[in-house]
């Protein structure tokens, strides 16, 4: 056993051997009749002060894709819903059902469908008369800024506003064109936030009553042991569908902002 276990090593290292130096000398054979590419980069003298502009647009478009999620989750519908989803899930004690992925995607579209009218008017107001060359780069911007804060504007509570125009020793604005954007988005979050935990709270309302009663039921029987959820979960889940919550919920957030 031995003696073939030796001829097999030995043939199999010869076999290796042979295909090694194939390989090599039909590489060395085929890379004199291949060209490879070349990739240079490098920084040379324009002759055009047209190139740089045009570098800089490139460069802030990539900037902007780059902070495309932050703009869409900060400065849309999507934190409040997002949020409230998720307090909905952990009042039901369904642990990961739904998953993360199916609220952000739920989140993600209703904010599609909450926002079309504000893409719509900067489609039709900024972005086609851009494309239409109507219209300069500066100006289509503006334009299509104005709609988007109109909408955190309609959202955001003057108390927000006056924190982070206090913090930002700013002058008093005289009307709402006035406060810059760096001050109005994070106002909107946390409007956002605030309004998200209260709803949160009236979600978590009933079905925390359904707890405390199933506790209450369990310990006057003397089942110490068997852990609440276990009863009340299913309960939670029977209420939930007879009344139509999943209907109830989206239809009232999207109300919220439309007639908000």
């Amino acid at each position: 056993m031995k003696s073939r276990n030796n001829r097999l090593k030995k043939t199999l290292l010869v076999l290796i051997l042979s295909l090694a130096i194939y390989i090599l000398f039909t590489e060395r054979a085929s890379a004199a009749d291949f060209l490879f590419p070349s990739l240079h980069i490098g920084v040379e003298k324009g002759g055009d002060p047209g190139d740089i502009s045009i570098l800089l647009q490139i460069v802030f478009l990539l900037t902007i894709l780059s902070l495309a999620p932050a703009i869409l989750i900060l400065m849309t519908s999507f934190t409040r819903l997002v949020v409230v989803f998720a307090f909905l899930r952990h009042a039901l004690h369904t642990q990961q059902t739904p998953s993360n992925q199916i609220i952000a995607g739920l989140a993600l579209f209703l904010t599609f469908f909450i926002m079309m009218p504000v893409w719509q008017n900067i489609n039709v107001n900024a972005l086609q008369p851009y494309l239409n060359e109507e219209i300069s780069q500066g100006v289509a911007l503006k334009t299509a800024v104005n709609p988007i804060r109109q909408f955190m504007f309609k959202h955001t509570r003057e108390n927000d506003l006056a924190l982070f125009v206090k913090m930002a020793r700013t002058e008093k604005p005289k009307n709402p064109d006035h406060i810059p954007i760096s001050i109005l988005i994070p106002a909107f979050v946390i409007s956002e936030l605030k309004t998200a935990f209260i709803i949160g709270f009236v979600l978590y309302v009933p079905f925390l009553i359904i707890d405390m009663v199933v506790a209450s039921v369990l310990l006057s029987m003397g089942m110490m042991m068997l852990p609440p959820i276990m009863i009340s979960l299913p309960f939670k889940l029977m209420l939930f569908v007879l009344v139509d919550g999943w209907h109830l919920i989206v239809g009232s957030m999207v109300k919220s902002f439309v007639g908000g």
